[in-house]
C-alpha cells in the first residue's frame, strides 16, 4: 500500500477520532442516540469540501460566466469545472467560516456555504433534516467547534496527502473506497448503539456476505469482464451493495476478468436514503448516486423507481410485518391494482394476484425483485432475499403469499432456501432465511429445491449487539456454501422436487339431511314466524299439508317438499323459493337418518355420473344434493399424492363419510415450505432409570420436608 494512503490501523484512528468528536461537543446538548444527526452529515460535508478545495476557484469563476451569460442550465457546466459529480459555488470552504467573529455571523454564512451545494448534495441534506440542527448548534456555540475539530491537522478527510515542507508525506491522504470505509463504519457503529432500530434498515455485514456469495459463487467460472447491474429494492444505507459490490470485483478478479458495476437502490426511509447517497459520493461514484432513489414518496411498492429496469444480480432485506395499506391506497386499492409487478399472467389465469394481506408486504418486495429479472440475457439474474418465517407459510392456496410462492416454483426460479441461526440480527431474534433465486437454474438442479438447516452454524459474539448474540463466521459461511454447491443430502441439507410443496385445497361437501315436523306444536310456532313475516297464505298451506300427509314427522324433504308443490299448485299458491326457505328453516331440522335433500337433476345426457364430484344416476338421471354447511370441511392433497384428489378421497374420506364429494368449484393450488417437518429432531425419551431416580430424589426431598414440618409441630 501507497505510503500516501492509510493503512487499516490508520482507518480505525480516524474512526475513533471523529467518533470521539460527538462525545466532545455533542454530549450535552443532545442524547447519545442522536448524535448521528450531526456527526454523520459533517463528516459528509467535511469530505465534500475537501475534495472541492482543488476546483474552487474555477467553479466560481464558472459560475459568474455563466450568471452573466444568462444560462439557466448550469448543472454540466458546473460540474465539469468541479470535476466532480457535485460542486459547490458559495464564496466559502469551511476553512473560510472557524475563525468567524461571532455565532451569528457564522451561522449566516454556514447556511449560505450549504446552499452553494449542488442539488443532490442538498437532497441528502435535506433527507438528514441537517439544517434542523443548525439553530441548536450555534445557540450552543458548538457549531464552530465542530468545524474546528474536523479540521484539526491530524486528521485529512481529503483525497490528497498533506506534506513536509521536504515534499515528505505528513498526513496520508484517504481515497474514495478509504472514505467509504471510515463512513460505513461510523454507520455500523451509530446502527449498533440504536441496536432497537438498527435491524429495520442495517443487515448484519455477516448475513450481507453470506448473501452475495450465494449469488456470486454458483457463477464464478462464468463471470466476464464487462459491466454488471446490482439492486435492491430496499437498500437502507446501502451496506447491501457495497459488500456485494466488493464480493463481485474481488471474485471475477481471482478468477482473471475486470469487472464494473453500477448500484441501483430504492429506500423509504429518509435518513437511510441520505447515508446510502452520501455514501456513493464519498466513494467518487457521483453519477452512480443518482441510482440511489429514495424519501418518503418513494416506496418501492407503490412507486417504483426502475419501472422496466432488468439487474444482473439482486440482494434485498425488506421490512417483516409491516403494513403496507398506504401503499394500497395509493394503488388505488386491492380490487383497481393493475401494476404488473403483482398482477400477472400465471396458471392460465391473466389477473393471477401476488398481493399479501396489508398487514404484511414483506413478500411483495421479493416479487418486486422477480419483475426486475433479465429475460434475454443467458445468465439470466440471480437474486437473494432475506426473510422471517412468515413468507414461507402464511397465506392460504389462492391468496398472494402463497401465490408467489407458487409462481415462484412453478416457474422453477427457487435454487434453495437457508434457515440462519436465531439472534442473528440486531432487533429480533426471531428465525430469518435467505432465499436464493434464479431464472437460469443449472441442469442439475432443475425442477428442484433445497432446504438448509445453518441454524446450528455460527459463533458467539463476545458482547451481545441488542439481541444479536452470534454471527457467521469465515468457516460457518464456507459450510453452507459447501452444502450448498455440492446439493448433496445431508442432517442440514435436504433436496425436494418442485411439488413436494404444493398441495391442492379442495372442499369436501356432504348432503343436507332434513325431517319435516308438522306436529301441532311445531305449526303453532311457525305460525308465530309467519306472521311477523306477513305469509299467512304459507300458514293455511302447511296446515293443509299437516291434514294430507300426516302431522307427523317426514323423513323424505325430498317427497314433501314435491308434494308440498303440488298441493300449492291444486290450491292457486305461488310456493316461491323464499316461502320454501322459510318453510324448511322453521319447520325442518336436521337428521342424520333423513334421506339427503335433493339440490337439482340433470336430464339424461345432461351430466355425467361423478361421485367424486356430487354427481349421482338415477333413472330420473343425473343429480345433485343440496351440500349441508355444517358438515362441510377442507382438505389439504399433496401434488405428490399418488392418484391424485381422488385415491385421497377414497382412501381418507369415503371410509369415515361415505356419503361425502368434492365442490368441483373448490380446487385451489397453494405451496407452502416447512422446516420444522423436514428437519425435526424428536428429543429422544427418558430412560426408566432416569425417572426412577427423579422420583426418588423428589421423594426423599418430600420426606425431609414432612419431618421438618412435624418435627417443628413438636
Amino acid at each position: 500500500m501507497d505510503q500516501a494512503h492509510p493503512h487499516p490501523p490508520q482507518l480505525s484512528w480516524i474512526t475513533n477520532f471523529i467518533w470521539g468528536i460527538a462525545d466532545d461537543v455533542l454530549r450535552d446538548l443532545y442524547v447519545r442516540g442522536k448524535y448521528r444527526d450531526v456527526i454523520l452529515p459533517m463528516t459528509v460535508l467535511r469530505r465534500l469540501d475537501a475534495v472541492l478545495e482543488p476546483t474552487k476557484l474555477a467553479v466560481l469563476s464558472m459560475k459568474t460566466t455563466l450568471d452573466e451569460a444568462g444560462i439557466a442550465n448550469q448543472e454540466g457546466a458546473l460540474r465539469q469545472a468541479a470535476e466532480q459529480a457535485f460542486y459547490n459555488t458559495s464564496p466559502f470552504t469551511l476553512r473560510d467560516l472557524r475563525n468567524r467573529a461571532s455565532q451569528q455571523a457564522l451561522k449566516a454564512d454556514f447556511e449560505a456555504y450549504l446552499d452553494g451545494f449542488s442539488p443532490n448534495v442538498q437532497e441528502i441534506l435535506d433527507n438528514f433534516e441537517f439544517r434542523n440542527q443548525i439553530s441548536r448548534l450555534s445557540k450552543a456555540d458548538a457549531l464552530g467547534t465542530l468545524i474546528e475539530k474536523l479540521l484539526d491537522p491530524a486528521v485529512n478527510l481529503g483525497p490528497d496527502p498533506v506534506l513536509h515542507g521536504d515534499g515528505s508525506v505528513k498526513v496520508p491522504g484517504l481515497d474514495n473506497h478509504a472514505m467509504g470505509t471510515v463512513f460505513e463504519e461510523l454507520v455500523r457503529r451509530f446502527n449498533e448503539e440504536n441496536n432497537e432500530e438498527a435491524g429495520e434498515h442495517w443487515t448484519p455485514r455477516d448475513a450481507v456476505r453470506l448473501m452475495a456469495r450465494l449469488i456470486f459463487d454458483p457463477v464464478a467460472d462464468d463471470l466476464e469482464s464487462g459491466t454488471y447491474l446490482l439492486y435492491d429494492g430496499a437498500c437502507g444505507t446501502g451496506g447491501m451493495l457495497t459488500v456485494a459490490e466488493e464480493t463481485l470485483t474481488g471474485l471475477a478478479a481471482s478468477h482473471g476478468k475486470q469487472v464494473s458495476t453500477h448500484l441501483y437502490g430504492q429506500e423509504i426511509n429518509a435518513e437511510t436514503y441520505a447515508i446510502a447517497k452520501a455514501d456513493m459520493l464519498l466513494k467518487g461514484e457521483g453519477e452512480g448516486a443518482d441510482n440511489i432513489v429514495g424519501g418518503p414518496e418513494y416506496s418501492t411498492l407503490s412507486n417504483d423507481a426502475f419501472p422496466g429496469h432488468e439487474f444482473d444480480f439482486m440482494l434485498s432485506n425488506p421490512p417483516y410485518g409491516k403494513s403496507w395499506k398506504s401503499d394500497l391506497e395509493r394503488m388505488g386499492g386491492k380490487d383497481d391494482i393493475n401494476d404488473p409487478r403483482f398482477v400477472i399472467d400465471h396458471a392460465g389465469e391473466s389477473d393471477y394476484s401476488l398481493l399479501t394481506r396489508s398487514s404484511d408486504g414483506q413478500m411483495l418486495f421479493m416479487a418486486n425483485l422477480l419483475s426486475k429479472m433479465k429475460q434475454d440475457s443467458t445468465r439470466g439474474s440471480r437474486i437473494a432475499s432475506v426473510h422471517n418465517g412468515s413468507s414461507l407459510f402464511t397465506g392460504d392456496a389462492g391468496q398472494g403469499e402463497s401465490n408467489i410462492r407458487r409462481w415462484i416454483i412453478e416457474n422453477d426460479w427457487l435454487e434453495a432456501i437457508v434457515a440462519l441461526p436465531l439472534n442473528m440480527f440486531y432487533n429480533t431474534g426471531i428465525a430469518t432465511y435467505v432465499w436464493v433465486l434464479t431464472n437460469r437454474k443449472p441442469e442439475h438442479r432443475r425442477g428442484q429445491v433445497q432446504l438448509i438447516d445453518a441454524t446450528g452454524w455460527s459463533k458467539p459474539l463476545r458482547k451481545n449487539l441488542g439481541k444479536k448474540n452470534c454471527e457467521l463466521g469465515e468457516g460457518d459461511i464456507n459450510r453452507i456454501l459447501a452444502a450448498f454447491l455440492t446439493l448433496e443430502e445431508s442432517e442440514q441439507s435436504r433436496v425436494f422436487p418442485n411439488e413436494a410443496f404444493g398441495y391442492h385445497k379442495v372442499t369436501v361437501e356432504r348432503p343436507l339431511r332434513l325431517r319435516v315436523d308438522l306436529g301441532e306444536e311445531r305449526r303453532r310456532q311457525f305460525q308465530t314466524v309467519c306472521t311477523e313475516a306477513d305469509e299467512p297464505g304459507v300458514v293455511k298451506l302447511i296446515t293443509l299439508a299437516a291434514g294430507k300427509f300426516g302431522a307427523g314427522p317426514h323423513t323424505n324433504y325430498n317427497d314433501f317438499s314435491q308434494q308440498l308443490r303440488l298441493l300449492a299448485d291444486q290450491q292457486g299458491f305461488k310456493l316461491t323459493a323464499k316461502r320454501l326457505k322459510l318453510i324448511q328453516s322453521s319447520l325442518a331440522e336436521r337428521d342424520e337418518d333423513a334421506d339427503p335433500v335433493v339440490k337439482k337433476i340433470h336430464k339424461p345426457g345432461k351430466a355425467q355420473e361423478d361421485a367424486l364430484h356430487g354427481l349421482y344416476a338415477s333413472r330420473h338421471g343425473v343429480f345433485e344434493y343440496e351440500p349441508d354447511p355444517e358438515l362441510r370441511d377442507t382438505e389439504q392433497i399433496p401434488l405428490l399424492e399418488e392418484g391424485g384428489v381422488a385415491a385421497f378421497v377414497e382412501r381418507e374420506v369415503w371410509p369415515h363419510a361415505a356419503d361425502a364429494w368434492v365442490d368441483a368449484g373448490s380446487l385451489k393450488t397453494g405451496y407452502e415450505i416447512s422446516f420444522t417437518r423436514h428437519f425435526y429432531k424428536p428429543q429422544p425419551l427418558r430412560t426408566l432409570d432416569e425417572i426412577t431416580a427423579d422420583i426418588r430424589a423428589l421423594e426423599a426431598e418430600t420426606d425431609g420436608l414432612l419431618a421438618e414440618i412435624i418435627g417443628t409441630a413438636r
